[in-house]
């Protein structure tokens, strides 16, 4: 059972991508998925999450408007559409998925926004 995320690479700002997380060896459907990003400075910030089951979202405030999380269950992933790309939001970013004591994530996906 493993989780891996994707999907990062090389903007300019105001830019977009789309990160996955596709999860392996089980169905993640009532697992909550959790968005976290690494900054180049070291700090670890919560960006979005998307709870399992209702697909209820949540968003940091510096990425509300910007991105938005969605799961796509019969393929066992979700997304991370990230639109309008700012330098500050260069980082390292990785999936999670939670449900009571169980927690899988991925290895991180590089995400780099040029001036």
């Amino acid at each position: 059972v493993y989780v891996k995320d994707s999907g990062g690479g090389s903007v300019q700002a105001g830019g977009s991508l789309r990160l996955s997380c596709v999860g392996y060896g089980r169905s993640f459907r009532t697992y909550d998925m959790t968005w976290s990003r690494q900054t180049p400075g070291g700090e670890h910030e919560f960006v979005a999450s998307i709870r399992g089951g209702d697909g209820v979202p949540h968003y940091a405030d510096s990425v509300q408007g910007r991105f938005t999380v969605s799961r796509d269950y019969a393929k066992n992933t979700g997304y991370l559409q990230m639109n309008n790309l700012k330098p500050e939001d260069t980082a390292t970013y990785f999936c999670t998925l939670e449900a009571g004591e169980y927690r899988f994530g991925g290895h991180g996906t590089q995400v780099t926004v040029s001036a």
